[in-house]
């Protein structure tokens, strides 16, 4: 399984409703300087559905860049319960899904 395979894994854990950020998948890889990696691996998503990688967000809140648009990650974010202000989730630390919670390949 390669770095991209494996970060698409992780990301197809993230349940409804919750929030990790690109740091999270790094550190449950094992490297959080990977994080940059991560986010380019994430734009390799083959299936937005299945994968939701909209689940993904900036370790500062902010919901960062999605392949379909910001508009349509804060619409899917917001369908799913998450709470969106200024472009940043609300109460991201609650509902943030850790890299001990992910289990990894």
């Amino acid at each position: 399984m390669d770095f991209t395979d494996r970060v698409l894994f992780l990301t197809s854990q993230i349940p409804p409703g919750r929030v990790t950020t690109y740091k999270e998948i790094a550190r449950s890889l094992g490297n959080v300087g990977l994080s940059r990696a991560v986010g380019n691996s994430l734009k390799k998503n083959p299936n937005p559905v299945r994968i939701p990688c909209h689940r993904v967000i900036r370790s500062n809140g902010d919901v960062g860049g999605f392949s379909r648009g910001v508009a349509e990650k804060i619409r899917l974010l917001k369908k799913e319960g998450i709470l969106i202000e200024d472009n940043k989730v609300k109460d991201f630390e609650g509902i943030i899904f850790k890299a001990e919670e992910m289990k990894n390949p």
